[in-house]
């Protein structure tokens, strides 16, 4: 699970910005989902550097939530920071997803191994 987590937290991210984009019908343009997704995948490296720094194995539950706040501090600072939208509605959102999710397929398979 260890080599999957990455996968895992760039599809959860990338379904978040796809599910996002759909509702305010942006559409699903290739484009558009680059531009969108791009501060929160640069937020998600970052989150990973910060597991990797305490020595944190990406499947744990805890780095789950590390990464999710660090996934959207940075990505919400390069949204301001090359003009695009942070309404605290959209930051509320963000992180409730993100840590749904993020954490949530880490809790997923931390229950399914333990059966």
């Amino acid at each position: 699970m260890k080599r999957l987590a990455p996968l895992f937290d760039v599809a959860s991210v990338v379904l978040f910005v796809a599910i996002g984009r759909s509702a305010h019908d942006h559409g699903d343009a290739w484009r558009g989902l680059v531009s969108t997704s791009w501060p929160f995948l640069v937020g998600l490296v970052a989150g990973w550097l910060a597991c990797a720094s305490l020595r944190w194995d990406l499947s744990r539950t805890a780095s789950g939530g590390l990464v999710t706040v660090v996934t959207v501090a940075v990505g919400m600072v390069l949204r301001v920071l090359f003009g695009q939208g942070t309404a605290v509605a959209f930051v509320v959102v963000t992180l409730a997803f993100l840590g749904l999710f993020l954490v949530g397929w880490r809790l997923g398979v931390r229950r399914a191994t333990r059966r």
